[in-house]
């Protein structure tokens, strides 16, 4: 039903549209689980109407359903949308439907929130970067809703994952293209990939296909790995990065180039190559050895416990290898660890709707530069499930008593500066704006990080200080641009300050 809009924080329009998703009607079909989607649409004039899959008529998505059902007579130019999963993209409905990412486009929507991507990892951002070219302003909603999100839709993710690895009888053309790395590399062939890696894939994923038959081709080709070049089956670009021989022959910047760096000791530097489903191990055991090291006695089974957090280091180099920009020439990833900080350089910007603040502030939702690589990781077991984001690194303040990294972009590349001990923090942050806080303000900065929000009475309670000195710090990060609010008057008592994603 409509109903007049009143000026609210999207996050309220975030949680309605996620009510409104758990009201969609499941097919009546036995074979396949449909997503629980819900949508809600802000007109100019204030009005506001919500759809979910299936309310009007079986298997309708929900911006059909608010678009073409209920609001087609009317004109939305100037709207907003926020829809719990991603607008489906041109040429993922059969000729001659459109797709919802389309019909956006065509009812000229100003905005569209989106809460997760496509799980299908052939559709993954394709409908986000369909909105974005066509000047719809995208963004994404918080991770903990995310989270919320894929709960609700836990079997439909994994089916969807799950037919991407089927044979299909047809395979769409699709002419969104998210990386140059989707296209064959005419300058490889099928003996540029190793049968070893391939096979561990085919076992993990648990293909029922042996390579080189019909089924393998058509698979692998579906999943972006393989291409049909005039007749002849080619790896693609990401295919050669995931499963090939030496992929750095064609791709000298798909690396890693490690420094090990200590006062009165000098410079070691190592090249980590190879395809990049081992780039990440091999980091790792180049930092065992690197990293100091102490054996932890405090239970039955000794481990080793080293100065950084080993699982922190790994999200984070993961991270770098499966979302970095591969197609900037000459730009491998860089990894060093010095006497001060483990630093890691990735190259490239955050993939849009994604912003440097959201980056920085460890904020950023769940999205995928590269889905098919991710994918790859996943079915590997390489990386975390989706919607975690950056909660591994949020947890070292509390978890290790250590602060969190200093983020930097310095182009091509987005820098990690993670300081080794607290007593690191200025010399790691100097020259950023976290560099201008003294040690007691650099702690409640990093506590707002962590919490996501907060007022200034429960500053001052948590930091046992007074108002005026809880108001002088929070005033003092709000001034240097680090935090944001969510835009109560200064007096208010319901203003509370954020960790920025606003």
């Amino acid at each position: 039903m409509s109903k007049k809009h009143q000026t609210i924080a999207p996050r309220v329009y975030m949680e309605m549209a996620i009510a409104v998703m758990k009201k969609s009607i499941q097919e009546p079909r036995n074979d396949k689980a449909s997503p629980k989607v819900g949508a809600v649409l802000i007109m100019p004039d204030g009005t506001i109407e919500t759809a979910c899959r299936g309310e009007l008529r079986y298997g309708d998505h929900a911006e059909f359903t608010l678009l073409e059902r209920k609001k087609r007579s009317e004109l939305l130019e100037g709207s907003t949308i926020f829809a719990t999963l991603e607008p489906c993209a041109p040429g993922a409905r059969k000729h001659p439907k459109l797709g919802c990412a389309e019909r956006i486009v065509n009812a000229r929507i100003k905005t569209v929130w989106i809460g997760v991507e496509d799980p299908d990892p052939t559709v993954d951002r394709k409908g986000i970067k369909y909105l974005i070219d066509n000047g719809v302003e995208v963004k994404m909603f918080d991770p903990d809703l995310q989270v919320q999100i894929w709960a609700e839709n836990t079997e439909f993710k994994r089916q969807a994952e799950a037919r991407a690895k089927q044979v299909k009888e047809e395979i769409e053309e699709r002419n969104i293209v998210l990386s140059e790395k989707e296209k064959t590399e005419n300058n490889a062939d099928l003996d540029d990939l190793s049968e070893e890696e391939i096979n561990q894939f085919i076992r993990k994923a648990q293909l029922d296909t042996t390579i080189g038959s019909t089924k393998f081709n058509k698979i692998f080709t579906q999943l972006g790995l393989l291409e049909n070049s005039n007749g002849n089956i080619k790896p693609t670009g990401i295919g050669l990065l995931l499963f090939g021989n030496r992929p750095q022959l064609l791709y000298q910047n798909a690396l890693i180039r490690a420094t090990f760096k200590t006062r009165g000791r000098g410079e070691e530097i190592t090249t980590i190559e190879g395809p990049i489903t081992h780039q990440a191990d091999k980091a790792q055991q180049w930092y065992e050895t690197h990293m100091a090291s102490q054996i932890d006695r405090s239970t039955t089974r000794r481990t080793t416990a080293y100065d950084f957090p080993l699982n922190v280091f790994r999200e984070a180099i993961i991270n770098a290898v499966v979302h970095r920009d591969y197609d900037i020439e000459g730009a491998p990833i860089y990894l060093e660890i010095n006497d001060d900080a483990v630093i890691i350089k990735s190259p490239g910007t955050p993939v849009p709707p994604l912003t440097f603040e959201d980056i920085k502030s460890f904020t950023a939702p769940s999205l995928s530069r590269n889905p098919k690589i991710m994918y790859a990781f996943d079915q590997l077991e390489l990386v975390e499930h989706r919607g975690l984001g950056f909660q591994t690194i949020k947890e070292l303040p509390e978890k290790f008593g250590l602060p969190l990294p200093v983020v930097s972009y310095d182009a091509p590349y987005m820098i990690m500066k993670f300081p080794r001990n607290a007593g690191a923090i200025h010399k790691v942050a100097n020259g950023t704006e976290l560099g201008k806080l003294n040690h007691k303000e650099l702690a409640g900065y990093h506590w707002l990080a962590t919490k996501g929000e907060a007022s200034k009475k429960e500053y001052a309670e948590h930091f046992k200080i007074d108002d005026r000195t809880a108001q002088r710090h929070l005033s003092k990060m709000r001034e240097l641009n680090i935090i944001g609010d969510n835009g109560e008057r200064s007096k208010s008592p319901n203003l509370r300050y954020t960790s920025f994603r606003r």
